[in-house]
């Protein structure tokens, strides 16, 4: 009896469970549906998107291809056009750069010309000079002359203005300084109006400066200026007549002549050596400007 209960109990319990269980699949695939449906609005919704995302970036490819090909043939255009200008402007500036080479080896040569000129024309003035002295020996040949002949006097037998100098250099150049200076001497007592007179006579100063008598210096280098007034050693005889001066302890007279210098020629080298000589002496290279006082009116 107890069995037959227990499974009566059973049988009527079975209909109540398998009924709940299928009440809970239900509502699992309804709510797998609705997953469903959201999965399905999502992805609907995203190819969407995709889609419009395609389409824009399409069109920035697009436009940035015609960006590309416009800068392209701007480029191509510029280019062209620098070409072009290169070809019209190259061609004169060439011509031109030609044309200065030209000019500046014409001018060199010219230059060399002259410079040979002025060379062949001190040596003929020399020529000159001698072939006057000759003449002058054979229409009233002079006595033999003495020892530390008068000035003005013609010059010996056979010695002629150009062998006379070169031989002085020589000698001044070998250190025979005192021979030097009787040629130099001689010189400028026979051939005083030649174009060399005014070397001589610096070089003269110049032997006295090297042996140094400062005196007799500054005397032949105030001779080249006084007796030789714009010649190619006016610049050197006025430095080195401030040198002088200034080994003599005369400051300020060198500083006159060093500015005096600086000057007269202000783009040569000896003017670059007359400023460093002021600079060391601690002035300026122009004169100060004179103060001129104005004197007070009395009340």
């Amino acid at each position: 009896m107890v069995i037959l209960r227990l499974l009566l109990c059973a049988l009527l319990v079975s209909p109540v469970v398998s009924f709940g269980q299928r009440k809970e699949y239900v509502e699992l695939q309804r709510d797998i549906a609705l997953l469903q449906d959201q999965v399905r609005s999502m992805q609907t919704s995203l190819n969407e998107k995709l889609a419009q995302l395609q389409v824009l970036v399409q069109q920035s490819t697009d436009a940035s291809n015609k960006a590309n090909t416009a800068v392209a043939v701007l480029d191509a255009g510029i280019r062209d056009r620098l070409r072009d200008q290169e070809k019209s402007v190259l061609g004169p500036v060439a011509g031109v750069g030609a044309k200065l080479d030209q000019f500046a080896e014409d001018f060199r040569a010219l230059k060399e010309s002259v410079s040979d000129m002025n060379a062949r024309m001190g040596k003929l003035q020399l020529q000159i000079v001698d072939l006057g002295n000759a003449v002058k020996t054979m229409q009233a040949p002079p006595a033999p002359p003495a020892a530390g002949g008068a000035p003005g006097e013609g010059p010996p037998a056979g010695v002629s203005a150009e062998q006379l100098y070169q031989s002085a250099v020589r000698d001044r150049t070998s250190g025979n300084l005192d021979l030097a200076m009787q040629e130099f001497n001689d010189y400028m007592r026979f051939f005083p109006a030649t174009e060399l007179a005014p070397n001589a006579q610096f070089y003269a100063g110049m032997i006295h400066y090297d042996k140094g008598d400062m005196e007799s210096a500054i005397k032949a280098f105030d001779l080249v200026l006084e007796k030789f007034p714009e010649n190619n050693k006016t610049a050197d005889a006025m430095y080195m007549k401030g040198m002088a001066l200034l080994k003599s302890e005369q400051r300020n007279a060198a500083v006159q002549e060093f500015r005096e210098v600086v000057k007269r020629f202000p783009r040569t080298d000896l003017a670059d050596k007359s400023r460093e000589r002021l600079k060391a002496l601690g002035v300026s290279a122009t004169a100060p400007a004179s103060k001129s006082s104005t004197p007070k009116k009395r009340r």
